[in-house]
């Protein structure tokens, strides 16, 4: 043998040796510092297991591995310093450093020791500290789910894939690494992508111990509604004393829930509030809230002032024509209101409105079924308020329609139904049938750019009881009465005049129109006025021969207008922003319109209609201002002015005027306006009201004849941001140089929790004189405990 042929043999012989021998050991490390790899499977189901260490020793079934071991299979991977694998029953034990990574959620689990079983996915691990929905990979840390959990363990039970039993340990939702808020609890089980449920543990805020569950539910994905007890809230009133409040909410299924709570006042008595939500199907809602107080007396008089109110909403489109709504409120007594109703706007509202309709619409035709009950309460007494009825009534309508081919047009209005008027000293029958008909032809012509319309129209009206003057309210008796008029009204505006501006304002090119208008009205028959009962305003109208002029001022700004689309990629709390991006192009907006109008009335009686030194109300006086004015003849209404400014989406402008030429004064104002500059924001108002001087009443009478108020809000901020917003307001009369209410607020949101605190007093009279400090504290993903709602904040 030739030494070529021994050498070959020689080195075949080794190398079939050294491979041999491989997969039982491997004392050094591989070849540019690697570890050595094995291949195996799990027993049973043949997916492949990689084992990878320093060392690797096999006896029989086990594998030893001895230095960074790890064992790679399905998508995780398990490490640890010292690792033991029975590949016959795919246990896994380690010890030091050991970790699991992987799976459908990112598991991430570190423990000083461990035991796996590779084909059930449980095990056991001690002291650990792990995350779900973390990506770990080369030393960077980004986020695979938009709500990451993280949890400590003396000692965690892995169950499956997707559930951890934790002992004595932690667990928080909170942006990581450095948590601001966390459950400490001695029992925890993690559902993931669920929810976790907790077992006595201690809520910790920056590890300061705030409050202890005996039970708590946390979510820990986006997840339906789940049923539970809500989180507890707490507040004080110097008219309520300590308030305490909790719920139960209920999620009977995907479209239904319904809550359950009660308050409980130290100084007044018990409180109880119910909702129930449903979503039927897509196209319709449903819901009915009731709020009740037990009252035990007002502290000082006794005097019990408790009462409820339900409200009740729904909503349904049976096709794209036809529509059902229903919105009803029902208030037991307005001292109630005024006592236990926390907000302003509510408690400074006297009137309770229900209503329910079928609408359907179709073609230019529309009609209408409809209930409604308005209640006014005159005064805090009781059975002191004024209640309309409409059970039910039937409407149909249409909008102008063209007769054939002539240039004529006509429309219809027509209603029919029951209604019912009660009120002190005053009563109906409990069914007053009206039948209202009133057909219109017009002629509408347009010109040279001037457009004239002359309508003609008739209307019939039939009342089955009738008033009769008594020299007070009157009284309504069982005596049918026609109504019937024959009207007609004549449009023109002129062009419109327009100049635009070459000089331009901040790059903007600036426009100026101006819009006249002028109507004459003439309405005759009406001649039983004084006959009639006022239900709504179809019971009003009276004889007129006016002139109604006015003009509009526009001003509109052209120019090119640029908005900003922010590039942002996001990963539950891991985000990266990229360039912004501009969308721009040219636009024209309305900047400010300035209305002014007036009227001339020749009928100066309205047909007998007017009763001297009282407020009258007619059709044509309402029709220009909301503000009674008529208390005598009178040849010229006030002069109204309508101005609006809005520059862009952070300031604007509204201010509505009545000028009164007869008696030379203002009969109402009302001034408001809007500025955003960054974060900094304020908003404020004036509203003024005088009643008629020329009203003749009779006996002494404590009710003001004007009303004079200023209101304004400063903060800056806004309720979602991170870090400090704040805001104070304050309404104050003027007439009586009072505070009617103040308060400030005070918001600072970490991450993923803030704390909101607020101070409001209101002066509003006896029945709302108090001092209120309400707080709350929010957690994302759970809740938020306190007694400042998000429909009572400031801002």
């Amino acid at each position: 043998m030739n030494l070529r042929i021994r050498i070959v043999t020689a080195v075949a012989v080794g190398c079939h040796l050294f491979l041999a021998l491989l997969p039982v050991t491997s004392q050094t490390p591989a070849a540019g510092g690697t570890s050595a790899a094995t291949a195996s499977t799990i027993p049973g189901e043949g997916e492949p297991v990689t084992i990878k260490a320093r060392e690797q020793e096999k006896k029989g079934d086990l594998f030893l591995l001895h230095g960074d071991g790890e064992i790679d299979f399905r998508d995780y991977i398990f490490r640890g310093d010292e690792v033991t694998y029975d590949s016959k029953t795919s246990e896994v034990t380690a010890t030091g450093h050991v970790t699991l990574d992987g799976g459908p959620h990112d598991d991430h689990v570190e423990a000083t020791k461990g035991h796996y079983n590779l084909r059930t996915e449980t095990g056991t691990f001690e002291d650990v500290s792990a995350t779900i929905g973390v990506r770990h990979r080369n030393g960077q840390t980004s986020f695979s789910s938009s709500n990451p959990v993280a949890f400590k363990g003396k000692t965690v039970s892995r169950e499956g894939p997707d559930r951890y039993i934790i002992t004595r340990g932690s667990i928080t939702t909170c942006k990581l690494p450095k948590p601001k808020w966390t459950f400490f609890a001695g029992k925890a089980v993690l559902e993931v992508g669920n929810k976790a449920k907790i077992y006595n543990s201690i809520f910790r805020v920056r590890g300061v111990p705030v409050f202890y569950f005996p039970y708590a539910e946390h979510p820990v994905e986006k997840l339906p509604r789940q049923s539970g007890i809500l989180i507890p809230s707490y507040g004080n009133s110097s008219r309520k004393g300590t308030v305490l409040s909790d719920s139960v909410y209920w999620a009977i299924n995907r479209s239904m829930d319904a809550q359950v709570g009660g308050q409980y006042y130290s100084k007044r008595g018990w409180g109880l509030n119910t909702s129930f939500r449903a979503r039927p199907s897509k196209d319709s809602i449903f819901g009915v809230g009731i709020y009740q107080v037990f009252d035990k007396g007002e502290p000082g008089t006794g005097f019990d002032q408790g009462g409820r109110e339900i409200r009740l909403g729904s909503e349904a489109h049976f096709d794209k024509k036809t529509r059902f709504l229903l919105a009803g409120d029902y208030l037991s007594s307005f001292v109630f209101r005024l006592a236990f109703v926390e907000n302003f706007t509510e408690v400074v509202n006297s009137e309770v409105r229900s209503t329910g309709f079928v609408s359907r619409n179709q073609n230019g035709y529309s009609l209408n079924l409809y209930a409604q009950r308005y209640q006014n309460f005159q005064s805090t007494l009781p059975n002191d308020n004024i209640q309309i009825l409409h059970i039910p009534s039937l409407e149909g309508g249409t909008v102008d329609r063209r007769i054939r081919a002539t240039p004529f047009y006509w429309n219809f209005d027509v209603s029919s139904g029951g209604l019912a008027r009660r009120e002190p000293l005053f009563a109906t029958a409990d069914y007053v049938g009206r039948v209202d008909v009133r057909p219109e032809v017009s002629l509408p012509v347009a010109w040279r750019g001037w457009s004239f319309r002359p309508a003609f129209g008739a209307r019939e009206t039939y009342y089955s009881q009738r008033l009769i003057p008594n020299g007070s309210v009157g009284e309504a008796i069982d005596q049918p009465v026609n109504r019937h008029d024959f009207d007609t009204e004549v449009e023109v505006r002129p062009p419109a005049l327009s100049r635009i501006f070459h000089k331009k304002v901040r790059g903007r090119t600036i426009k100026h129109t101006v819009e006249g208008r002028a109507i004459y009205r003439y309405v005759h028959g009406v001649d039983n006025f004084q006959n009639i009962i006022r239900f709504d305003s179809r019971d009003i109208l009276s004889d007129t021969s006016e002139l109604e002029y006015g003009v509009i001022n526009r001003i509109y700004a052209k120019g090119l207008h640029c908005d900003t689309i922010p590039k942002t990629v996001e990963m539950g709390q891991d985000s990266r922003k990229l360039r912004d991006s501009f969308q721009c192009g040219e636009s024209s907006r309305e900047i400010i319109s300035w209305e002014l109008a007036n009227k001339y009335f020749i009928n100066e009686d309205f047909g007998g209609a007017l009763v001297t030194g009282r407020r009258n109300v007619l059709s044509t006086t309402a029709d220009l201002t909301g503000i009674a004015f008529l208390t005598g003849p009178r040849s010229l209404s006030p002069v109204i002015s309508r101005l609006h400014v809005y520059t862009g989406p952070n300031t604007s402008i509204g201010w509505s005027l009545d000028y009164d030429p007869v008696t030379h004064r203002i009969n109402a104002s009302s001034l408001d306006f809007n500025n955003r500059i960054g974060e900094l924001f304020f908003n404020g108002g004036h509203a003024f009201l005088r009643a008629p001087g020329e009203i003749i009443v009779a006996g002494p009478s404590t009710a003001p004849n004007r009303f004079s108020q200023y209101h304004g809000l400063l903060g800056y901020g806004h309720p979602d941001k991170k870090g400090l917003s704040a805001a104070v307001t304050a309404s104050v009369d003027a007439n009586r140089g009072v505070i009617q209410s103040m308060g400030g607020q005070g918001n600072y949101n970490w991450d993923c929790c803030g704390v909101s605190v607020e101070y409001r007093r209101s002066g509003l009279g006896p029945l709302q004189t108090e001092d209120q400090v309400r707080f709350s504290f929010t957690l994302i993903n759970i809740g938020t405990f306190g007694s400042l709602s998000r429909n009572d904040r400031i801002f």
